[in-house]
């Protein structure tokens, strides 16, 4: 549903659906009952202000029956943020699509503690593009590409490219050379499929028995000691004493569900280097801008459907652990 509230400072306002019955006789003791022990003035005084609307932007007041709007938009108070240390790079820009190097750490869209720094927010702030819409998400752990609509006017034709897959990802990832102990040995370029569904546990994912529903073909692309030069193909050996031999792998995902590639390489005994999450959820703790999670999207290709040519958007930006291993 199209809000009646333009984009402000970057955010979109907030909706909300009002019961259609309760012991709450207008809009406003509803919205006391959720967050008046918060902020009671500062509702009284939105709802006195005309600064919370309903259906067609109509200006709500103290009185408005509950039963008159079933939504009703308002601006959120932001929280003050510490911004971010890290930084957007812009790949690509037109009239209808933008393509950004998102960079590890930062949120794709606003959530939870992270309104303001989030790619979504400073990019509609940085290039004064209130409409501009994520076209695909990228974990918050996950640098790399990532590509946004500009437009309404264009935007339904990128979306239906992903809701049919007729979008190609690549990623790339640094992950042990081989599997953990009580992991088989792995034939690459393999193939992953399993069936994949959001665990009770906060956050994560997990594989369960069923028809397969996630896929993502696996490929290693060189193995190299940690802080030494990197060697293609192979397994290579390591002298005892000697750092952990690592290697640096493609990932091309067919579908996508929540953190697929992290799942699927920890399902081979090759969990990705600092993954908090997987093979095993670590306690939360701040985040570490020296360690970030070994996982890149690398690039991305598909017919442009309003140019009607092929084109392929790739990232400048490289795996630490693997770029500290070149000479």
């Amino acid at each position: 549903m199209q809000s009646p509230l333009p984009v402000r400072d970057g955010v979109n306002a907030t909706r909300l659906r009002l019961p259609d019955e309760g012991p709450w006789e207008t809009a406003m003791d509803y919205m006391m009952h959720r967050w008046g022990h918060i902020d009671p003035q500062g509702i009284e005084d939105r709802f006195d202000a005309g600064e919370i609307v309903g259906e067609g932007g109509v200006p709500l007041d103290r009185h408005t029956k509950l039963e008159a709007h079933t939504f009703i938009w308002y601006y959120r108070t932001l929280p003050p943020e510490t911004r971010l240390p890290v930084e957007l790079s812009i790949l690509h820009q037109d009239h209808h699509l933008l393509v950004v190097d998102k960079p590890h750490f930062l949120p794709t869209t606003p959530g939870g503690t992270y309104i303001q720094e989030s790619a979504l927010v400073r990019l509609r702030n940085q290039l004064e593009l209130p409409d501009l819409i994520p076209m695909h998400r990228l974990d918050r752990m996950t640098a790399g590409v990532l590509l946004f609509s500009t437009t309404p006017e264009t935007r339904g034709k990128y979306q239906v490219l992903f809701e049919k897959r007729q979008v190609q990802k690549e990623y790339e990832c640094v992950s042990a050379a081989e599997p953990a102990p009580g992991h088989p040995a792995v034939d690459f370029p393999v193939v992953v499929r399993n069936r994949m569904t959001k665990s009770r546990s906060y956050l994560l994912a997990e594989v369960v028995d069923g028809e397969p529903n996630a896929e993502t073909r696996i490929e290693r692309l060189e193995t190299f000691d940690a802080g030494a030069p990197a060697s293609a193909g192979g397994t290579g050996t390591v002298a005892m004493g000697t750092a952990q031999r690592l290697a640096r792998y493609r990932l091309e995902p067919h579908t996508g569900k929540t953190h697929q590639l992290r799942v699927h390489m920890a399902s081979l005994g090759l969990g990705i280097v600092n993954d908090s999450f997987y093979p095993e959820l670590l306690d939360k703790a701040p985040d570490d801008y020296a360690r970030p999670l070994q996982l890149l999207a690398r690039g991305i290709r598909f017919v442009d459907p309003v140019s009607g040519k092929p084109v392929e958007y790739r990232s400048s930006l490289e795996l630490s652990e693997a770029a500290q291993a070149r000479p």
